[in-house]
């Protein structure tokens, strides 16, 4: 198995992962994410994103078999950073390997390298044989907190009354 943190050449097949996840989270029509602005949010001067890819020790059809996309979250109470883990996902075939296992190790190595707090993410309440690999790894659900989202014309209402003042 190689583990590795994405190149430029990957942002297609990175790509082709995104739209598998969605269809396999029952969205196929929602992704809008393009290979040109992948690669210039990853590899830009200051990226904000980081996106970490895993290829089987047997040769398959892909160059990749999975990848893991991450950004740095912040808690105020640690004081600290974390990585919130954005999408995170292994090819079917790929599955039982151990590959998904990998992915996240590499993560929680950057957390434990750079003195993050924690990892977060949040998975599907349907999505049992995840939740059972992550609470296998020593993870558990947040029991009172909830995820909110605010996008599209309410993003953009509430966006409107939100301008900061100069100076």
């Amino acid at each position: 198995m190689t583990l590795r943190n994405a190149v430029p050449a990957d942002v297609d097949e990175i790509i082709e992962l995104i739209h598998a996840l969605a269809a396999y989270e029952k969205e196929p029509d929602a992704v809008r994410n393009t290979p040109q602005r992948l690669h210039q949010l990853l590899f830009c001067e200051h990226p904000a994103i980081f996106c970490h890819v895993v290829e089987a020790p047997q040769a398959s059809a892909h160059r990749i078999d999975g990848f893991a996309l991450w950004f740095l979250n912040y808690s105020t109470w640690e004081g600290t950073h974390g990585i919130y883990l954005e999408d995170y996902y292994v090819r079917p075939h790929a599955r039982g390997k151990g590959l998904g296992t990998a992915l996240l190790a590499s993560l929680a190595a950057v957390a434990a390298q750079r003195g993050y707090a924690r990892i977060e993410w949040v998975v599907l309440k349907w999505n049992q044989p995840a939740i059972d690999v992550y609470q296998h790894m020593g993870a558990f659900p947040l029991q009172d907190w909830d995820t909110y989202r605010l996008t599209g014309d309410a993003l953009g209402a509430l966006a409107a009354r939100g301008q900061l003042s100069a100076g």
